[in-house]
């Protein structure tokens, strides 16, 4: 059975786990919809999706930003604290650490995660990440 972490990522308090079906239901969410990926490193990148070479650049120089891929994964790519923490695991499904059309709640929060991981900075709310989705040769940003 996957944990689900509580943690300060590289933009907002999120959880995260190897097990996409139990954070959606730990959101109230239809089990089957997309969830976030992050990851710590390029290499792992390239084994979920295939980046269209107009963007490859963008892509690698991009900090607090998730992509969309043509294959429909959204992925974001990590580095800093947060990043250490994802080397452990290759790949975490990750979601804002709120109940859907929620605002955060510490308490909730807490009771949702099986495993708090937290550093000198503690958890605090940021702005999200943005999103682009990426077509062969055009992206168009949603958030």
């Amino acid at each position: 059975m996957a944990l689900v972490y509580l943690a300060q990522s590289d933009t907002t308090i999120g959880l995260l786990s190897k097990d996409r079906e139990k954070l959606n239901a730990l959101k109230n969410r239809p089990k089957n919809q997309s969830v976030l990926i992050e990851s710590a490193d390029f290499t792992t990148l390239k084994s979920l999706v295939r980046a269209p070479n107009a963007f490859k650049n963008l892509i690698r120089r991009s900090a607090k930003t998730t992509f969309i891929y043509p294959n429909s994964k959204a992925v974001r790519v990590v580095r800093g604290r947060h990043g250490d923490f994802l080397k452990r695991f290759k790949t975490l499904y990750s979601t804002s650490a709120n109940l859907t059309q929620c605002a955060y709640d510490k308490e909730i929060a807490s009771k949702l995660a099986d495993v708090i991981v937290s550093d000198e900075r503690g958890l605090f709310e940021n702005s999200s990440s943005k999103i682009f989705r990426l077509y062969k040769d055009k992206k168009v940003r949603v958030r």
